[in-house]
């Protein structure tokens, strides 16, 4: 029989071998699911892992839906090694496009190629604002930071809901709750014709080399994870675990407004109530998936915007529900978890006593 046997020190091969075996998993699952619903599961597997990659304009738009996804979740990534529980990042995420929408809507006709710049700005602003609520209530009054970012994420959809419906309509919408198409003026600029891929992408792969600095190569970022790690080391050090707390939920804030930013700026180039598209909770996944590492969670963005557009396809190809998309990201990150025992136990086998 088979038992799991604590092992003398972490493995570092499951460490990374893990999400391997847990991506292997999925896909594994997923015929069954397929083949259970009655669906070849060859063409299930195609819509989900060729059809995002057979062309550049798939790729492109890949790459569209990795970018939120990597910003995210590079900020999620300094929260969660300062162990600091962040849950709302998709509350940030809609402020953050709300700031960002706001600023857009003041642009006319003669307005310069500057606002994009006070667009992005905006977003930054308002996801750390909105982070910074967590952060006031957790440093004022110990509230825990799980439940309130997760509770503002609804107070986040409903201020959105608010204004698409009201102050912020359209009135030549046909009464449709959208706000109207932003100036062009105001649309981050892309990086080809022919795609929607812009400069966003950009924008994440610096925040990739930005946040590895921060974490690995500056005493601030060393103080955070020893902050996460053991935090009575960390105030025998002498690190502020106040400071660690609002930097961290101010930069992953930021890092949600920013996507916000670039989403409505970008792809979407108006305020609907579908601007929460669950990037904010899918980046956790993917900040898991990716280890926690800049590196790492580039990979885990670019699979998990694979499953965002496989489930789109699945769905008007296919005839599958709009969940199957959800039930591929669950299917991940719970075998994830499953798979991580593996780092600390080994499996043995064990002949039954007689």
């Amino acid at each position: 029989m088979l038992k799991l046997e604590l092992r003398p020190q972490a493995s570092n091969f499951w460490r990374y071998g893990s999400p391997l075996l847990a991506l292997v998993i999925t896909v594994a699952l997923g015929i069954g699911l397929f083949v259970l619903l009655g669906k070849d599961p060859l063409r299930g597997l195609q819509m989900f892992f060729w059809e995002p990659v057979k062309s550049a304009y798939a790729l492109g738009e890949l790459m569209v839906k990795a970018t939120p996804l990597l910003v995210i979740a590079l900020g999620l990534a300094v929260c969660y090694r300062s162990n600091v529980w962040n849950i709302g990042a998709e509350g940030q995420f809609v402020i953050g496009a709300v700031a960002a929408g706001g600023v857009a809507l003041l642009a006319d006709k003669e307005t310069g190629r500057w606002i994009v710049l006070a667009v992005i700005l905006a977003g930054v602003a308002g996801g750390m604002f909105w982070a910074a609520i967590t952060a006031w209530l957790k440093d004022k009054f110990h509230a825990n930071e799980i439940l309130v970012s997760l509770m503002l994420v609804y107070v986040a959809d409903m201020v959105l809901g608010y204004l698409v419906y009201g102050p912020w309509k359209d009135p030549a919408g046909y009464n449709f709750p959208q706000t109207k198409t932003f100036e062009t003026v105001t649309q981050i600029p892309r990086l080809m014709s022919g795609s929607r891929m812009s400069v966003g992408l950009i924008i994440a792969l610096l925040g990739v080399a930005a946040v590895w600095i921060f974490l690995f190569r500056t005493r601030a970022g060393f103080a955070q994870q020893v902050g996460g790690l053991a935090p009575a080391a960390s105030r025998y050090a002498g690190f502020s675990s106040r400071k660690a707390l609002w930097l961290a939920l101010l930069v992953s804030g930021g890092a949600a407004g920013l996507a916000g930013a670039l989403e409505v700026a970008g792809p979407l180039g108006q305020l609907t109530p579908y601007v929460p598209s669950g990037y904010g909770f899918a980046a956790i996944i993917v900040a898991y998936v990716g280890r926690l590492h800049p590196i790492g969670m580039v990979f885990s963005a670019v699979l998990m915007s694979m499953f965002y557009i496989g489930g789109e396809l699945a769905q008007s190809r296919m005839g599958l529900p709009k969940s199957i998309t959800g039930v591929f990201q669950g299917l991940l990150l719970f075998s994830l978890l499953a798979c991580d025992t593996l780092m600390t136990y080994r499996l043995r086998w064990q002949s039954r006593s007689v």
